[in-house]
């Protein structure tokens, strides 16, 4: 099923827990202006999966990623250190990526952790935050003044 492997993959239980959470998260998308759904699920460190979906607002910039929203549960419950994240859409022939927003996002809490970006039938690349957001700036960057 994994097209790559990196040092940072889950063993094939939690890769596909992770998975069908963002597919599950992805039915719950409130998207009536594009009409993409997109799910996510977010793995702590502690084992506990943060799922969350995009949410379209009238006002468009206002409206929120499904990475995003899975982050910002987590953060909200304490949770900052993350060892993977899964994103599901509805796309047959390309695996869905993160936006540049939500890689900056995830780069916000490190680089060396995966993520699963999926099609609907289950496959899946990996790759680190690194890789999607290469010479980041991050929050050890504002102390090199």
């Amino acid at each position: 099923m994994a097209l790559e492997r990196l040092a940072c993959t889950l063993d094939v239980q939690h890769v596909q827990q992770l998975v069908l959470s963002s597919q599950e998260a992805k039915k719950t998308a409130y998207c009536p202006y594009s009409h993409f759904p997109v799910g996510a699920a977010l793995l702590t460190r502690s084992g506990r999966i943060f799922s969350g979906c995009n949410v379209e607002n009238a006002c468009y910039t206002l409206g929120i990623c499904a990475e995003r929203t899975a982050i910002q549960k987590a953060i909200s419950e304490g949770h900052k250190d993350f060892r993977a994240i899964a994103i599901a859409s509805d796309l047959q022939d390309e695996f869905i990526s993160p936006c540049g927003a939500c890689r900056q996002v995830m780069r916000e809490f490190g680089t060396n952790w995966a993520v699963y970006m999926t099609k609907p039938d289950g496959t899946y690349v990996v790759r680190t935050v690194q890789e999607l957001l290469p010479a980041s700036f991050g929050p050890e960057d504002l102390q090199k003044m």
